[in-house]
């Protein structure tokens, strides 16, 4: 097995992986809370550090028809969410290239 090349995020507020604390995200990356997830809230975001992308597949989700890869934390494994390939429907297209991470997969901290 390779050696794990973890990223860190610099100050302010970051968003981490709840199982193991690895950093996913800037609260700058945040393009919407207003997401439903497999177990409950997901937050969208523009760019995510320290995951790994699951093979490609279609899903039928609440807005249509999408291509996805399911997300995972690079540390931990943990699956925390997706990522949006293609979005079929013209009015899902903004979603294409971003991530979900689902709620009670995160945690949200200030760095200083």
């Amino acid at each position: 097995m390779g050696k794990l090349f973890k990223a860190y995020l610099g100050g302010g507020i970051i968003y981490r992986c709840a199982a193991c604390r690895s950093h996913l995200a800037l609260h700058d990356e945040l393009v919407s809370k207003a997401f439903q997830g497999r177990h409950g809230r997901a937050y969208l975001f523009g760019n995510v550090i320290n995951v790994s992308l699951g093979p490609k597949e279609d899903r039928v989700l609440t807005t249509g028809l999408h291509t996805v890869c399911d997300i995972f934390c690079v540390t931990c494994e943990e699956n925390i969410g997706w990522y949006y390939e293609v979005a079929f429907e013209e009015s899902q297209k903004y979603k294409e290239g971003k991530f979900i991470i689902e709620k009670e997969k995160m945690t949200k901290e200030a760095i200083a």
